[in-house]
């Protein structure tokens, strides 16, 4: 059986040496914590934004300042800074936190969509930086799919 980083290798076309270059260099050092939040908030926006209802609907139960706060707080854990998210809600476990959620790879990749474009108009992240995140995003992304097809005890093949 085929592990859930190799899924995610083979379903988002990146590979773990890059999806964990993020690793190579303390990026909330380098980025400070306002460009996280500010990265966190640009996305929400735009998701809460989106023009398609079934995408919309998974974020609806959930305050779009939640939302922010979860995701900028896990962003700066997971790339070099304090432990936020840790201390305000216990462990990541991300695939365990998003198990409420569709998380198929159309919902992965609408949601990589808005990420893609939350970068691109990030002034405050460089373009290394920028490549180096949206591996890692869109690596995690199609993990969590394959968390997903796991749980549910299915294999989903990703759209050509």
């Amino acid at each position: 059986m085929q592990s859930l980083q190799a899924k995610a290798s083979e379903w988002s076309g990146v590979d773990s040496a890059d999806a964990f270059a993020i690793d190579d260099t303390n990026l909330f050092q380098k980025l400070g914590l306002q460009a996280f939040v500010n990265l966190s908030t640009n996305f929400y926006t735009r998701v809460y934004d989106d023009e398609q209802e079934w995408f919309r609907s998974i974020f609806a139960n959930s305050k779009k300042e939640d939302a922010i706060q979860n995701q900028y707080e896990f962003f700066v854990q997971r790339m070099g800074g304090p432990s936020l998210y840790s201390q305000r809600k216990g462990h990541p476990a991300l695939i365990g936190r998003h198990r409420p959620f569709p998380v198929t790879h159309e919902a992965a990749e609408r949601w990589l969509h808005h990420m893609q474009q939350a970068l691109e108009s990030s002034s405050d992240i460089d373009e290394d930086s920028k490549r180096k995140m949206f591996n890692f995003f869109k690596h995690t992304a199609f993990f969590l799919v394959a968390g997903d097809e796991l749980k549910k005890g299915q294999t989903q093949n990703p759209k050509p």
